[in-house]
């Protein structure tokens, strides 16, 4: 067994550890960071996967935000579409109506790069 030692830290530093630390023990959570920062990067769950990962690039984030757009206009036209088979009218102007509302939302439908994204 390892050798246990006692370590003083700052409440502010401690009380960080045990806010983003999650599962982990605040020892093995501590270990990760330093082996993260210093590139010795091989812990017990990096280490069963043996597929290295790449970073994401500004294609994949874009590809990824052009997929969830077009999940979400599915999801609307499927409502849509179920709402009219209940017995609902005016099908085409309620797809303008939440077309537009979707539009003027404040912050959901500005992406990262602050620029504001119309759903067609």
């Amino acid at each position: 067994m390892a050798d246990k030692r006692m370590m003083v830290l700052p409440a502010e530093v401690v009380a960080r550890v045990d806010e983003n630390r999650g599962d982990l023990s605040q020892a093995d959570f501590i270990n990760l960071l330093l082996d993260n920062q210093l590139g010795n990067g091989e812990t017990d769950q990096a280490s069963n996967h043996e597929e290295e990962h790449e970073p994401v690039t500004r294609v994949d984030l874009a590809e990824l935000e052009s997929g969830i757009k077009d999940l979400l206009r599915s999801f609307l036209e499927f409502f849509i579409t179920y709402g009219l088979e209940i017995g609902k009218e005016s099908g085409k102007y309620d797809l303008a109506a939440l077309t537009n509302r979707l539009n003027n939302l404040p912050d959901s439908s500005v992406s990262s790069r602050g620029k504001r994204t119309k759903i067609r």
